[in-house]
């Protein structure tokens, strides 16, 4: 049994009752074989407004995360810089915003449509693309429905997914959702994704470990990061 397994940002708002029935998912964590960072909307529309509480931007600004997304920087850069380390293969989404590429939205709630300005779903300079990275355009939440990422992933032999981004109870969680549903061990980086709601993040990502996902510490998975770049080097 792993002591840690229930070491994580959710513990305080999942009650005993609930993480003992919970309690047959405990297993051994890890990072599995051939992984590839999958960074899900990194863009500006994200951060729009400044490291703010989201209770102060939404109405001027719905899509931030606010300072959410801005305590999530940090960690996510260490996490870029051991993945480029290790020579692990890199892809991002970001919305589709081709003016004729896009379908009519899908209007099963009374959520607001966003801006299609195409500077908004820039990825930010803190996570710039390099050579060789991948930008994934999608219509939907998951980065897996009516693109080429599988393709590119089993091209390249990916095994394991490693996830950030946001939001975690959305385009991370439904991205999750399929990698695992496609045959991939999936990473889930706690400190690396984020979500308008503390509440709703924690609440998904315990979801997303109990059921489909290895949610890990950045520091976990620097540190595998890292012993693969030496392994590599040697």
């Amino acid at each position: 049994m792993a002591d840690d397994f229930e070491d994580h940002c959710w513990q305080d708002v999942v009650s005993a009752d609930v993480l003992d029935i919970y309690s047959h998912y405990i297993r051994k964590t890890f990072v599995g074989p051939s992984p590839a960072l999958l960074a899900i909307d990194l863009y500006e529309l994200a951060y729009q407004g400044g490291p703010k509480p989201v209770a102060e931007l939404h109405r001027t600004y719905p899509s931030s995360c606010g300072e959410n997304a801005f305590a999530a920087i940090e960690p996510t850069k260490k996490l870029f810089a051991a993945a480029r380390a290790a020579g692990i293969p890199v892809f991002y989404t970001t919305q589709d915003v081709q003016p004729d590429g896009a379908p009519t939205r899908v209007n099963a709630t009374r959520r607001r449509n966003v801006p299609r300005d195409p500077a908004l779903y820039a990825i930010r300079s803190d996570f710039k693309p390099q050579a060789g990275d991948v930008i994934v355009p999608k219509q939907r939440a998951s980065g897996f429905y009516g693109t080429p990422l599988l393709a590119h992933l089993t091209q390249l032999g990916v095994q394991t997914v490693i996830v950030c981004g946001e939001s975690t109870s959305g385009c991370v969680r439904a991205s999750s959702v399929d990698a695992y549903s496609n045959g991939f061990h999936v990473v889930i980086v706690e400190e690396c994704c984020y979500d308008r709601s503390l509440l709703s993040h924690k609440v998904n990502l315990f979801d997303l470990h109990h059921k489909y996902a290895d949610v890990m510490r950045v520091g976990e998975v620097v540190s595998h990061l890292e012993a693969l770049a030496v392994k590599k080097a040697s």
